[in-house]
């Protein structure tokens, strides 16, 4: 049943991929046809994007609510906000434990630690994301294996995994790279199939969805963050999500001493409290003020930045050239500080850097975007740091072709209408003069 269901989602997700462009084509070229007769900026014509962006990318956006909550705390100091949030969490995700952290990095630290390990096992990480995905692991003799990301998803390919695959790989932990939840379904069954841990580090995918089954709610663990720029953010904090009871109080235990006096008789950790093993990664009750108020304003938020994004990316991608960071149609996703595009010069018949020039002098915020590549930093590649040193390939294809191939736009964390129809007048601008712009 299971390889089946697989079937269909690759058949239902190449479906949709195809009718989509093919409705893509026709309807471009109408648009672009009468955007061809206006002068680009870049040659001396008007913009086309004239509202301002001032305030339109702000983030964090915090309230009179999240005020209050902050000066009650300094009228009356305690540290209730923290376990009130941790209840509030279970009951958004339905699940069993949770450990509210210091930050996100706190969270992973913990979650390592939890596993339980012998030193040299391997678990299998993407080779673009953020540090604290890694870096927790030498901490307990772990070894990182670098897999590829796919280049149209900037998430942890499986395909990739599947290669990496040896005697001594235990885990695997995917990112959900700015919102856009990994294959969790498909890493799962693999996991299952070799007897692997799945993970998530879902510090980007507060509220996001595959199958209808939220983003952290997959894995054995998984860990959120509440930085401040995270789709949930608290100025700092994080969380653990944990499915098994041995697993959240080996990973409270570490870094939270009052906690296990309040386990289960019979816990092998319950001894230890007074004085935890080694660590204080207790959330500050401020911080956790914060992300109460932000968890009740998630689901709506989320809707409302999503929208707004589709309203762009829906008529963006059919321009020819141009691909978002992809959506499977059985994907409830979340934006979060970019809008990632893949750029096909052959397709789109103009280069990149062409392209992004014209862009800019037409006033929209675009850069040129690639992986957040890991392995080429020094810390991976001394031993002085490692029990083992990390498992890194000489290539990578996926996270090569988003180095060439990349765009950045910013992400709307406010209603900007005029804004977002002035950035599509932009593109098919562009776009109408394609051939032009060919010959730069």
């Amino acid at each position: 049943m299971r390889s089946e269901n697989r079937s269909q989602t690759r058949n239902t997700r190449r479906t949709f991929l195809k009718s989509t462009g093919a409705v893509a084509a026709g309807v471009c070229l109408t648009r672009t046809a009468n955007a061809g007769g206006e002068t680009l900026a870049v040659n001396g014509g008007l913009k086309a994007v004239t509202a301002s962006h001032e305030d339109a990318s702000t983030w964090p956006r915090y309230g009179a609510e999240e005020e209050q909550a902050v000066l009650e705390l300094v009228r009356k100091p305690n540290y209730g906000p923290i376990g009130a949030l941790e209840e509030e969490w279970k009951q958004h995700f339905s699940l069993p434990y949770c450990k509210a952290h210091y930050n996100g990095t706190s969270a992973i630290t913990a979650m390592f630690f939890a596993l339980d390990l012998p030193p040299g096992s391997e678990i299998m990480v993407p080779c673009s994301t953020f540090w604290a995905t890694i870096m927790p692991m030498r901490f307990f003799g772990l070894v990182p294996v670098f897999v590829d990301i796919h280049p149209r998803t900037l998430n942890f390919d499986v395909e990739d995994a599947k290669r990496k695959l040896t005697k001594d790989t235990k885990a695997m932990f995917p990112v959900h790279y700015l919102g856009l939840p990994a294959d969790m379904d498909h890493i799962c069954d693999f996991a299952q199939e070799k007897g692997l841990i799945a993970l998530e580090d879902a510090c980007h995918a507060h509220g996001a969805s595959l199958h209808g089954k939220p983003m952290g709610a997959w894995g054995r663990m998984a860990c959120f963050s509440f930085q401040a720029s995270k789709p949930m953010p608290a100025i700092e904090g994080g969380m653990g999500n944990y499915q098994d009871r041995e697993d959240y109080e080996r990973a409270a235990t570490l870094g939270h001493y009052e906690c296990p006096r309040t386990f289960a008789a019979g816990s092998k950790y319950g001894n230890y409290g007074g004085t935890g093993l080694g660590l204080k990664l207790r959330m500050h009750p401020m911080a956790a003020a914060l992300a109460r108020c932000q968890l009740k304003k998630l689901a709506k938020r989320n809707a409302d930045g999503t929208a707004q994004t589709r309203r762009l990316n829906d008529r963006l991608v059919q321009l020819p050239g141009l691909y978002e960071q992809q959506n499977r149609p059985d994907v409830d996703r979340l934006f979060y500080t970019q809008n990632r595009f893949l750029f096909n010069e052959t397709e789109a018949g103009m280069s990149r850097e062409a392209c992004i020039k014209a862009l800019r002098a037409e006033g929209v915020s675009v850069r040129a975007a690639g992986a957040q590549f890991q392995c080429d930093y020094p810390a991976y590649h001394e031993p002085q740091w490692w029990h083992h040193l990390p498992v890194i390939a000489d290539q990578f294809p996926g996270a090569e072709e988003v180095n060439r191939r990349g765009i950045s736009l910013p992400y709307f964390t406010k209603d900007v209408p005029e804004l977002v129809d002035q950035y599509i007048q932009a593109f098919e601008k562009i776009w109408a003069h394609r051939k032009e712009l060919a010959k730069v």
